[in-house]
């Protein structure tokens, strides 16, 4: 196997106070690069951190938990922000296989090193208007929490009994919000029965009158009524839920709306190229798979193209993987990038002597406390699985998983929440995607799965009681670049090449993002709406002759060609041909032209006009008596423009009205002008 020599790349591991074994020498194969050890490197070994900073070059420091203080130290010299942290204390020095953790730990530390740009961020603006939302005492009381901090209004839900507060330092309301849209800085409510509370209510708040439609706009909303959620998912910035029984619960929920006050910055999660989509073409209806995914509800039809309005969107990272065009791709990290990572994992597991890795795709809200609590107080991960950390599970697509496994890797496993904070379908429909290609190529069974648990016992058990796969005998070492479809393809491709028992074709599920189409060739006119309509030229015409053209490389199985199509003879068949970007356009249907009986010119499908010119034969007024004008039909279009005027024909066969002009009305009653146009 040939690898690039890493010039240039420095690495820097401690022991942290010989709490956990380290294996220099094969972090040192592993990473190929300058690898330096060291005890106690946050502590009496500062000074030599601070110097080795210093020097030129990248550094990756195999510390996450004192990364704060490393950065101080080296910002004395300039040189913080050509330094990135591993943690391979928790993931893999302090576990029960600490002995054999080497190739774990040189696998972490290359993938840190690995570079990816910063993602585009976009700014959220909020005043400090926030809408309590309540259907008891409880939702004053919070109002009275945050007055002094907020701008706050109270609305409670009908039937809105309750005692009125002593003195009126917010506005309260009666009223249920019908709809509502929007993010923080920018929520806009729709409420019905709203009624202002009246001054002068006594025991029980009383309303004035009530109306519906009522329109309101706040920059937060605090959701205190116990009910479901306004918006999907709990997803939506600015939008606070809080049991209204618990106190502790509306506390936690008063302090962090407090704080959303001024401008926010979050990550730009999702890159769109509208070009690329495949949603619609002339109002008929093709791809929906990101509008079915998304659970925060920031994506939106918009003509032929969908629109994700970034201020909403939560980073679920489900559109990307279910974009079969890559219109839509993940920015945090792109595709590409996201598998160069894993490559740089893989490749130095493999170099330091690592055998069958199983890697763990977890986030780092709840992957990474899980494990440090399993290090902590249980055995650690095993040294054979490599935590691989992203920003949200649902984020990895095919891609990445077939790019895992033609780089060597024996399993993949997804770790969510046991109750995750969003639909995660879009990831089971991925693995549903990845397990008959795993399994066609010879892979076998049991190769993906997830563990959705909040306890780590569950989690060791899980990883230890999951079947010992043997990896590819022939793993793979391409560099992924491109765009999320071109590394899908070339991923792919080279899962082909390592599999231990390849083949051509292999049947996929519906909607999947390859396949071919049939054609009904006895019912297909060569209308070649199909062809307009495909947005990604897998179906083509002929300028030479008529005929349906198929390139399978480039169908992503949106349906428009079947939903175009007028006889309705287009038929689906997802599948994944490896051969497809090799094999020559495939000609689905093709008939003789008619040639134009004037200039000989070929302008339409023989079958097709002969079809016509038998149907309005003797049976259509318009060109019943008169062989010539059946004659038309049967001409290309100048030929028939110059044919229809030399004969005079009429539109509708018959002689129409005589033009009259105000002349000829004239002398018919022997009225005449005169030079100056006066009537005599």
């Amino acid at each position: 196997m040939s690898v690039e020599p890493q010039t240039g790349r420095r690495f820097l591991i401690c022991s942290c106070e010989g709490s956990m074994p380290l294996d220099a020498d094969a972090i040192r194969r592993g990473c190929r690069g300058e690898v330096t050890a060291a005890t106690q490197l946050c502590g009496a070994e500062l000074d030599r951190f601070q110097a080795i900073a210093g020097e030129d070059g990248p550094l990756t420091v195999a510390c996450t938990q004192q990364a704060a203080l490393f950065l101080r130290v080296a910002d004395e010299n300039n040189r913080a922000n050509s330094i990135k942290f591993a943690n391979v204390r928790e993931t893999a020095g302090w576990s029960s296989d600490a002995d054999r953790a080497g190739p774990k730990m040189a696998a972490l530390l290359a993938a840190a090193a690995e570079v990816t740009a910063p993602a585009p961020m976009v700014q959220l603006e909020s005043g400090g208007v926030i809408l309590i939302y309540g259907r008891d005492e409880a939702a004053i009381q919070a109002g009275d929490l945050l007055k002094e901090h907020l701008d706050v209004t109270v609305l409670i839900a009908p039937p809105a009994v309750i005692a009125p507060p002593r003195s009126a330092d917010c506005p309260v309301a009666k009223g249920r919000i019908a709809s509502i849209k929007g993010h923080l800085g920018a929520f806009d409510l729709v409420v019905d029965e709203f009624a202002e509370a009246a001054p002068s209510s006594r025991r029980m708040l009383t309303f004035g009158p009530s109306r519906n439609n009522a329109r309101s706009t706040c920059d937060i909303v605090l959701d205190l009524t116990g009910g479901p959620a306004l918006l999907p998912a709990d997803l939506r910035d600015g939008y606070l839920r809080a049991d209204p029984g618990s106190p502790a619960a509306i506390l936690q929920a008063v302090l962090k709306a407090r704080d959303l006050v001024g401008t926010f910055e979050k990550p730009r999660y999702i890159t769109f190229d509208a070009g690329l989509c495949a949603h619609a073409r002339s109002k008929k209806i093709g791809c929906t798979r990101c509008l079915d995914a998304c659970p925060a509800g920031a994506i939106s039809p918009a003509g032929n193209h969908v629109a994700i309005d970034a201020d909403i969107c939560a980073g679920c990272g489900q559109c990307a993987t279910a974009c079969p065009t890559g219109a839509a791709s993940y920015a945090l990290p792109p595709e590409d990038a996201l598998v160069r990572k894993l490559r740089a994992m893989l490749l130095a597991y493999r170099q330091a002597g690592g055998e069958r890795a199983v890697m763990l795709v977890h986030d780092e809200i709840h992957g990474s406390p899980l494990i440090d609590a399993l290090a902590r107080f249980g055995d650690g991960l095993p040294a054979s699985v490599l935590p691989f950390a992203v920003n949200e599970v649902t984020q990895v697509g095919l891609e990445s998983i077939t790019a895992a496994f033609a780089y060597g890797v024996s399993a993949v496993h997804f770790l969510l929440r046991a109750k995750p904070r969003h639909d995660v379908s879009g990831l089971m429909r991925t693995i549903a995607l990845a397990d008959p290609i795993l399994a066609g190529l010879g892979f076998g069974p049991d190769r993906l799965s997830v563990i959705a648990t909040d306890d780590p016992d569950r989690l060791i058990e899980a990883l230890r009681t999951a079947p010992a796969n043997a990896p590819t005998p022939r793993p793979a070492n391409f560099r992924a670049v491109g765009g999320k479809r071109d590394v899908l393809r070339f991923a792919l491709a080279e899962l082909h090449r390592a599999a231990p028992a390849p083949v051509d074709v292999i049947p996929l599920p519906e909607g999947a993002p390859f396949g071919a189409i049939k054609v009904d060739a006895a019912g297909c006119t060569l209308c070649l709406s199909c062809v307009s309509a495909c947005p990604t030229s897998a179906l083509r015409d002929d300028p030479e002759r008529p005929a349906l053209r198929f390139v399978e490389d480039s169908c992503v199985q949106c349906g428009l060609c079947r939903t175009t199509c007028p006889e309705q003879v287009i038929t689906l068949v997802p599948q994944i041909d490896f051969r497809a970007s090799r094999a020559p356009t495939r000609v689905l249907k093709e008939e003789e032209p008619f040639c134009c009986i004037r200039c000989s010119k070929p302008f339409g499908v023989k079958s097709s006009i002969e079809r016509v010119v038998a149907k309005l034969e003797g049976q259509h007024w318009m060109y019943s008596g008169s062989a010539q004008r059946l004659d038309a039909i049967k001409m290309c279009g100048d030929c028939r423009v110059s044919f229809v005027a030399e004969q005079g024909f009429e539109s509708y066969g018959a002689q129409g009205p005589t033009v009259r002009t105000t002349d000829d009305y004239l002398r018919d009653r022997e009225i005449k002008r005169d030079p100056d146009g006066h009537f005599s």
